[in-house]
């Protein structure tokens, strides 16, 4: 824009005063601000440029072309471009039905809606627009609304307008009470279900973010994904009316072209009774014809459009493969045509035509199948023999045991199989999220087959020590109620294997009913990587090797290695770094930030090498993030505070010096302390609290050891590990 005020100066100056030389290149430099300002100079031509970039983009063309269906409703047409118009109106319905059998999945055409508003609309203005021609012209002939009109009622018609009348009424009463009126109620139940199934597919999706399964980006995807689901089946819900309403339409405006035409043409054009109901009759049927069939081929595409439901293919694949997998079916229809072209009176080719084009196709498929099958057994064989035989494992292999195992019985392998990889995917799964979490690469799972076990059963093994098991049903869903009421669903009662809660497995087809009221609902594979979560988590402090920390220790970034040989061995070894790393994930403490771990350690060493005081300087380093685990939904932590009495009493029972140091506590005092803190911390709990008990640092990991027996989810933590911004609200006392 700088150029072109730089070039109109020149010009200006020849003959213009300065003043206007400098208005005119303002005004071309900044023309937002001169339209701000109220001036009334712009380009012509940039304007027109502007206009023309806006129809190649399309933002004017639906516009204009709204507005030329606005016209037809007012403006009489000429019967050559009723023609044309009827002709584009039959094309885009034929277009619109092979878009919906071609889309695979219904949300590819999410703009049906707006495209059934608008063909529909269409379709009445140029009803409208041929009645005009039919009343005012009629009396001309039968040409008179344009030859497609005439074509439609001499084809359909002949010489008997009776019959013309009886087949566009027989296609007038197909459009509106089969294939309207079915669609209209398949959508209406459709849009029903749809908004229902919402907080279920909602809580699906945070239950699946929550466990790790899928990240932000693809939840916010799937949310996106089913608003838009949403969105399409409530609005096909209210676009089906506009057909229905178009089909009533289409039956009042025949009936007005009829009588109105047989009066005006009796009345003012001095027609006779045959004359006029041969020609207003002609006319008004092919009126009719030519504006139904684009109406039943539209709505026809809306009852595929809502029909479709879980079919993930496009139509014409669906019914092939559909209707090909079962050749015995097609085998017996060719039977029953064979049976029915022998009957007395029965026309013979027709039947046996038909026999022998669905006895083929069975024939071919099940010939196809026996050859593929023979294929595959023959690889097999092939496999078999040429497979070198398997050498004897060594002792050595034999003694190696595995850090996690899970056994399934028989009747659980299908949860495995190749089809079926859901299971193995959701381990793969938890093995990043427990990476991402806790700062602990958890050890492979190996999955196994146990013909001991019961069929349905399972059991998990951590060292070769079972650690937990269940059993599943493995065609059922286990059906779990939040708020701890009774299921109402029909189903087998049982305990959910990883925390013992009601449970009630229940037929695949009630999920949408267990989703609607509000239920949680699992599959087996869920629920066994839930279960197999919580035993990971419990025994992470058993399965970090020593392997394991020396290859954490590896993998630090440069900037860590200088402290890392600092430290390592001439201050601790790696031995003690593992021992320090496994005192904190036994409290489910995350090791994620190894830097600052490490960092602690090293502080600690030069006053100490007591392992467990070691650990208890790193949980202080760790204050910020332990604060953070223990805030409640306000952001603050609850506290109950260990008394004086009790503090006193543990720091009396502690003996010994350095690693030697113990508790020493009474049995007596042990049981009245354990009283103490179950009925303190049940009360909390009733009311809905989950505090955190605070103790003094130099008694905090005895009085810990001693709740980890019986409360091993409660959080422990010293005054040193509540971080000095953290919000506390002190709610009792033991």
């Amino acid at each position: 824009m700088a150029e072109q005020a730089t070039t109109s100066t020149p010009a200006a100056s020849d003959g213009a005063p300065p003043s206007a030389t400098k208005s005119t290149a303002v005004t071309q430099a900044n023309p937002e601000e001169n339209q701000a300002s109220g001036g009334a100079l712009f380009d012509l031509s940039d304007f027109g440029d502007r206009v023309i970039g806006s129809i190649k983009r399309g933002e004017l063309g639906f516009a204009l072309g709204l507005i030329m269906i606005l016209v037809v409703l007012i403006m009489p047409l000429p019967a050559w471009l009723m023609d044309i118009s009827l002709a584009l109106s039959l094309t885009i319905s034929v277009l619109i039905l092979m878009t919906v059998v071609f889309i695979r999945k219904a949300m590819e055409f999410n703009s049906f809606p707006v495209v059934l508003l608008v063909a529909t609309l269409l379709r009445l203005a140029l009803n409208l627009a041929s009645t005009r021609l039919i009343l005012s012209e009629g009396h001309e002939g039968t040409d008179a609304a344009g030859h497609v009109i005439e074509a439609f009622g001499g084809f359909i018609m002949g010489d008997n307008f009776i019959i013309g009348i009886i087949v566009f009424a027989i296609l007038t009463l197909v459009n509106l009470a089969v294939v309207t009126k079915g669609s209209t109620r398949i959508a209406e139940v459709t849009a029903r279900f749809t908004l229902d199934a919402m907080p279920g597919k909602q809580m699906a999706i945070d239950a699946d973010l929550s466990a790790g399964l899928i990240d932000e980006n693809e939840a916010r995807d799937r949310r996106n994904e089913m608003q838009k689901e949403s969105d399409f089946f409530g609005a096909m819900d209210g676009a089906s009316k506009f057909v229905r309403g178009d089909a009533f339409a289409g039956i009042i405006i025949t009936a007005i072209n009829v009588i109105g035409g047989m009066l005006i043409g009796m009345a003012q054009r001095g027609l006779t009774f045959t004359e006029a109901a041969e020609t207003y009759t002609r006319l008004t049927v092919g009126d009719g014809l030519v504006t139904q069939i684009p109406a039943l081929i539209v709505s026809t595409a809306a009852g595929v459009m809502v029909s479709k439901g879980g079919i993930s293919e496009t139509v014409d694949s669906a019914f092939t493969t559909q209707f090909t997998r079962y050749p015995k079916a097609l085998g017996m229809s060719s039977f029953l045509a064979v049976a029915l072209a022998f009957l007395p009176g029965t026309p013979v080719f027709p039947f046996l035509m038909l026999a022998a084009a669905t006895g083929g196709i069975a024939a071919y498929i099940t010939f196809k199948n026996s050859k593929d099958k023979s294929k595959v057994a023959e690889l097999e064989k092939l496999q078999a023999t040429t497979d070198t035989p398997i050498a004897e494992e060594p002792i050595s292999q034999a003694m190696k045991i595995d850090m996690v195992r899970l056994e399934l019985g028989y009747g659980l392998l299908s949860l495995i199989n190749t089809d079926n990889r859901r299971l193995t995917d959701q381990i793969k799964s938890l093995r990043r999220a427990l990476a991402t979490d806790m700062g602990f690469v958890m050890p492979a799972v190996r999955i196994q087959d146990n013909m001991q076990l019961p069929a349905n059963s399972y059991a998990v093994y951590v060292k070769e020590v079972e650690a937990g098991k269940g059993d599943l049903r493995p065609n059922m869903l286990l059906v779990m109620d939040p708020r701890g009421e009774e299921i109402s669903l029909p189903g087998e009662r049982t305990k959910e294997p990883t925390f013992g809660l009601p449970a009630l497995w229940i037929d695949p087809a009630n999920r949408e009913e267990a989703l609607f009221r509000g239920y949680t609902v699992v599959d087996p594979p869920t629920v066994i990587t839930t279960h197999l979560t919580e035993v990971v988590r419990d025994n992470m402090y058993e399965l970090l090797s020593y392997t394991e920390t020396q290859k954490l220790l590896n993998e630090l970034d440069k900037e860590q290695q200088k402290l890392i040989s600092e430290v390592v061995p001439s201050q601790i070894t790696v031995a003690g770094i593992q021992r320090v790393l496994q005192n904190l994930l036994n409290e489910r403490v995350s090791i994620r930030d190894l830097p600052t771990i490490l960092e602690g350690v090293a502080e600690a060493c030069a006053i100490t090498r007591n392992v467990l005081m070691i650990s208890e300087h790193v949980r202080a380093r760790l204050s910020r993030q332990l604060s953070d685990t223990a805030v409640d939904e306000n952001g603050v932590i609850p506290m109950v505070a260990l008394s004086p009495e009790w503090e006193q009493e543990f720091s009396e029972s502690i003996i010994g010096q350095g690693d030697e140091r113990q508790l020493s506590m009474a049995p007596s005092k042990l049981q009245e302390f354990i009283t103490a803190v179950r009925q303190s911390f049940e009360q909390f709990a009733m009311q809905g609290e989950t505090p955190v008990l605070l103790t003094s640092p130099s008694v905090r990991p005895y009085v810990r050891s001693i709740i980890d027996r019986f409360r091993p989810m409660t959080l422990v933590m010293s005054q040193n590990e509540i971080h000095s911004k953290a919000k506390i609200r002190t709610v009792g006392q033991i």
